[in-house]
């Protein structure tokens, strides 16, 4: 039987609809849609984000490896392999556009900070960003942002959703995306055998280079800090110093001795010329004879890190959060001994400190003297200082959490008035300012800082009649301000610089204060010039107050050698 008319009739029918469907939609844009393999389509757009969204990583590799070389192009090519293999699995219906697109938006987004500040998205980071508040998160989402994001993740993100993807049936697919990965592992590893020695002593010397890897870091370095978070949820706290007790002073002294802590945000030491600095950042300060220490290093490079370690009775080398979570921390212990205890906040919370005492969070406060944009001035604490040292009754101890010199929008720290050095960046989108602007802005904060803590202190000299007065201030961490390509801070502490990592650290204390402690201040000014470091504030601060207990260790208190007779 011949069947050449029946086809015929049914192709001529096809043709017809065909037609009719296109004279029904004229403007059918599908036909123009490009079509392509799933596997071609993890390989374009692996090579696209190692391209477009990883400028850091390449600079890093080629300035250790040489640029034009064999270990770095082998680099590239392992490299793609690399990403290859870990999208491929992916690569079925409905899940392969949504994972890639993801993959674009996460790399577009951490390519603008890895490039523009330095920034290292590990898993510090991700607890800083989930932790902070909106108003100090919008000073990171600038127009810049914007623009690059739209560029380099929504532009490829809507080409890879208006993209049709070929899929092979179920059983050549699992043939093929196997071969594919087991051919993409194979090229990682002859390449990484090629040049294992250079390979090894790249990451061995400048680790640096991997943690600047998108998407691959931040994407692990957040389920990292999900899985910790989940882990900590479940923590119980477990009581710490719990004999503590207020020993008598020394000489005859019966006042309520009165301590201020001032927990510094991102003020580095290098700024501070108190400790050298070419610029006078510290007059007022200066005036009123205080003992700067001028060798102190920070537990890390982050409020999120850097808080918990101060405030717990762990070295830097010991502390974790997790253990940060399960232990009492230097407030608890000073409540246990009978102090009244409280922390004052115009930052983005104690990070935990706080949760058992008296917390009072003045950073959402409306006041238009000192707020704006949702932040606040730290010249607010004072007033609120007031109010506090006219209801103290005995022994007690304040937190002062300082806003400080938070970055980007150095000029919001301070009021303008009040600044020295111009002219100073008025954005927070640091790269429209010059190197010369943004240390002008930020030299302000400092400058402010100044004005802050001179003022704490002329707060508890009015009092001296009536109370006997010490105040402690170190900063938290320091700031990057373009030193070796870096911005902000957050640089994993292992290979951060010490803009990050060296930061200020002062005491003042009235006359009474120091006879309560038999401190001999001759000694502590020569003995500030050694080595101290965030460690040393839990036992310090028990030993201004006089707190006996278990878990003070004398050797990591800066003042026991200046005690004669009580360390």
């Amino acid at each position: 039987m011949d069947f050449r008319p029946v086809s015929a009739i049914i192709f001529k029918r096809r043709v017809c609809v065909g037609e009719m469907k296109l004279r029904k939609k004229p403007g059918n844009l599908s036909a123009l849609r490009p079509a392509i393999g799933s596997i071609p389509l993890c390989i374009l757009v692996s090579c696209y984000i190692l391209a477009f969204c990883n400028d850091t990583f390449w600079h890093k590799a080629a300035d250790y490896l040489g640029s034009g070389t064999g270990p770095l192009w082998t680099l590239v090519l392992a490299m793609v392999a690399l990403y290859v293999a870990a999208a491929t699995p992916f690569s079925t219906k409905y899940i392969i556009k949504p994972f890639l697109i993801f993959l674009v938006i996460v790399a577009a987004v951490a390519s603008h900070f890895t490039d523009s500040f330095g920034v290292v998205i590990d898993s510090d980071m991700i607890r800083n960003a989930i932790e902070t508040t909106p108003a100090e998160a919008q000073h990171l989402v600038t127009r810049d942002l914007a623009v690059h994001l739209a560029i380099f993740g929504i532009l490829p993100s809507l080409l890879i959703a208006w993209t049709k993807v070929d899929h092979r049936p179920f059983v050549s697919k699992v043939v093929w995306n196997s071969a594919t990965i087991v051919i993409s592992l194979a090229i990682v590893a002859v390449c990484g055998i090629t040049y294992s020695k250079e390979y090894t002593a790249a990451v061995r010397e400048r680790r640096d280079i991997t943690k600047s890897l998108n998407p691959i870091t931040p994407v692990v370095s957040t389920a990292r800090y999900f899985l910790s978070a989940g882990r900590e949820a479940s923590i119980v706290v477990q009581p710490v110093g719990t004999d503590a007790s207020v020993r008598a002073s020394a000489g005859q002294m019966n006042k309520p001795r009165v301590t201020i802590i001032v927990a510094g945000e991102t003020a580095r030491a290098e700024s501070f010329s108190l400790g050298g600095y070419r610029r006078e950042t510290n007059p007022q300060l200066k005036a009123r004879n205080v003992v700067y220490f001028t060798n102190t290093t920070s537990c890390g490079t982050a409020t999120a890190t850097s808080i918990p370690c101060m405030f717990s009775r762990f070295t830097r080398e010991e502390f974790t959060h997790a253990k940060a979570r399960a232990n009492e921390n230097l407030l608890d212990v000073l409540a246990h001994a009978g102090v009244d205890v409280a922390w004052f906040d115009n930052n983005t919370g104690s990070k935990g400190v706080a949760d058992r005492i008296l917390y009072v969070d003045l950073a959402n406060s409306k006041d238009p003297r000192f707020c704006q944009q949702g932040e606040c001035l730290d010249g607010m604490l004072l007033e609120k200082l007031d109010d506090w040292l006219d209801h103290v009754k005995g022994d007690s101890v304040l937190v002062l959490h300082q806003l400080g010199s938070h970055g980007p929008a150095y000029y919001l720290r301070y009021p303008e008035h009040m600044g020295k050095f111009f002219p100073d960046c008025r954005t927070s989108e640091l790269g429209r300012c010059s190197a010369g602007e943004v240390t002008n802005a930020y030299d302000n904060s400092i400058l402010y800082t100044d004005y802050f803590l001179s003022a704490v202190i002329d707060h508890l000299k009015a009092r001296s009649s009536h109370m006997a007065a010490g105040l402690i201030y170190m900063s938290d961490h320091g700031e990057s301000l373009g030193e070796k390509g870096l911005y902000l801070h957050g640089t994993p502490y292992l290979f951060a610089p010490s803009q990050q990592t060296h930061v200020p650290f002062l005491t003042w204390f009235d006359d009474d204060f120091t006879q309560s402690m038999n401190l001999d201040t001759a000694c502590l000014r020569q003995s500030a010039t050694g080595p101290t470091s965030h460690d040393n504030l839990f036992h310090s601060v028990l030993g201004m107050m006089n707190v006996r207990t278990s878990v003070y260790q004398p050797e990591l208190d800066v003042f026991s050698k200046c005690r004669p007779g009580n360390s």
